[in-house]
């Protein structure tokens, strides 16, 4: 006659099973809750952020949210001008890394590559080229770093296609906010899809963690690592 009791190789099963689902959810949980890290493979943000550069996210600077979702259980602050933010685009979902450029209520505009916040433009001033970019690059393109906030950051202006991009004066809705990326002549952003509504703001871009080059078989950019981001 069989046992009916369960053997103890099958609670062991069990157990083990158990124990591995809650550890998958604690770690993938404290990733959507805590603190994330973002592979950024596009060059929307260069100088500040390049291919191959890998950002932690501080997912507690704006919200405590319910795991897996963009439900706020604890609303700790809203992002400031010059953050750079990690985000799930309005146009497609897609998860991006853009820099907070203006905040609700704002009014936000752009000429000859200049923004222009409450009508007021901003500072720039000129500054040395990326030395980790290559060469051709570098030569195709304007270095600035833009005063934005409490926060001086580098932009990359395409040398011969600064008013390609220009945009009329925009009032920034409630709860709404308005990115760009700092490659400004090749950053699909809010030029493109619009505001970004405040629940669709995942976290803040801290720090480089790590660096690795795609194009020299990715190889490790040791200057980048723990880099603190503008």
């Amino acid at each position: 006659m069989r046992d009916p009791r369960p053997s103890f190789r099958h609670l062991w099963k069990q157990s083990f099973l158990f124990q591995f689902v809650v550890l998958a959810f604690l770690i993938f949980g404290s990733r959507s809750v805590l603190a994330d890290w973002n592979y950024v493979p596009s060059g929307s943000m260069k100088p500040s952020i390049i291919e191959g550069d890998a950002v932690f996210v501080n997912r507690m600077a704006y919200d405590i949210r319910v795991p897996f979702t963009t439900v706020s259980l604890w609303h700790r602050d809203d992002p400031r001008r010059g953050d750079v933010v990690i985000l799930y685009s309005p146009a497609d979902g897609e998860r991006l890394v853009k820099r907070v450029v203006a905040l609700p209520g704002d009014s936000v505009a752009q000429r000859g590559g200049v923004l222009l916040i409450n009508g007021r433009p901003l500072d720039y001033r000129p500054r040395e080229a990326e030395g980790l970019l290559p060469a051709d690059e570098n030569a195709r393109h304007l270095f600035y770093t833009e005063a934005l906030g409490e926060h001086a950051h580098g932009i990359m202006l395409d040398a011969h296609g600064l008013q390609n991009h220009d945009f009329a004066p925009l009032v920034v809705p409630a709860e709404h906010y308005f990115v760009m990326g700092d490659h400004r002549d090749n950053s699909a952003d809010s030029r493109y899809f619009g505001v970004v509504p405040r629940d669709r703001i995942l976290g803040r871009a801290v720090v480089v963690l790590v660096s690795f080059d795609p194009a020299h078989a990715f190889s490790p950019r040791w200057s980048r690592f723990f880099a603190p981001l503008p």
